[in-house]
């Protein structure tokens, strides 16, 4: 794909890295940012991240070829209003949100004639949040599922996989609903536990949470995470994540009751399935 002026509208852990990846493997000739916070487009500009910068997200897309959207999914909709007039004939946006299925179709119904959305979702990242947190290298070896659509144009879905193929990434596709429910189960329901678990313990006791050791710090590490970008993926994510965490108050349950019982065997059983089926995770 011949990109010269790529748009990253949030310059935060995710739109931070990718700028960097691009310039690490040549892609784009100008990197312009955009986001509500001066003084961090300031840094990202002063440490290389992006040549320029505007504050005006209007003003950021005009000319672009390729504009990213790295903002929380509940910014999406004022962002397409607000930029709608600087979107020329064959610009491509793509987003690297943690849900889908809660906006692609309205989002594709607004966008101009010309201009192409490809859903992606890029599954690295970190418990850090912020441009200190970046690295050109952290989509190398990583998964990025990319959305397609029945309004989806298959010679743009080839430049935007070949975009992220070359910053390091492994591309797959699938449908926003079956994006949903995968995600839900495997990324939205750990977050949610792991925030729900730190919450517990100090609900048992406070004082409590400073005699934790490795094992909670590794459990809840993702409770680490930015409150605003959770918040938006669970509640753009909640029916899948309802249905799950039903299923997990019956796994809870049936623990609770297998410890509670004389009779160790099932329990073990149990938890030597449970501990098979993790062996599994590359």
């Amino acid at each position: 794909m011949n990109v010269n002026k790529v748009t990253i509208i949030g310059v935060g852990l995710i739109g931070a890295s990718f700028a960097l990846a691009l310039k690490k493997n040549n892609i784009g000739s100008e990197i312009v940012g955009s986001g509500r916070t001066e003084s961090n487009l300031k840094e990202a500009l002063n440490k290389g991240i992006i040549d320029s910068y505007d504050l005006d997200h209007r003003e950021a897309c005009r000319d672009a070829d390729l504009i990213v959207l790295a903002t929380p999914v509940g910014c999406f909709k004022d962002i397409i209003s607000n930029i709608k007039p600087s979107l020329n004939d064959g610009v491509i946006l793509i987003d690297v949100g943690s849900t889908k299925a809660n906006f692609i179709s309205a989002l594709e119904a607004e966008l101009p004639e010309g201009v192409s959305f490809v859903g992606t979702h890029p599954i690295a990242g970190s418990d850090r949040s912020g441009i200190g947190s970046s690295s050109a290298d952290l989509f190398e070896g990583s998964a990025c599922i990319l959305i397609e659509t029945g309004r989806t144009d298959a010679e743009v879905m080839d430049k935007v996989e070949s975009i992220w193929e070359k910053i390091g990434a492994r591309t797959s596709k699938m449908s926003a609903d079956k994006h949903d429910r995968v995600f839900s189960s495997v990324s939205h329901l750990p977050h949610l536990v792991a925030y729900a678990l730190v919450r517990t313990v100090t609900e048992i006791d406070p004082e409590y949470i400073k005699y934790a050791g490795q094992g909670f710090k590794d459990t809840t590490r993702i409770a680490m995470s930015s409150p605003e970008l959770w918040a938006d993926v669970f509640n753009g994510n909640k029916v899948n994540i309802k249905e799950q965490l039903d299923i997990l108050i019956d796994s809870l349950k049936t623990l609770r009751d297998l410890a509670e019982s004389d009779d160790k065997a099932p329990l073990i059983s149990l938890l030597n399935d449970i501990r098979i089926s993790r062996a599994t995770i590359e």
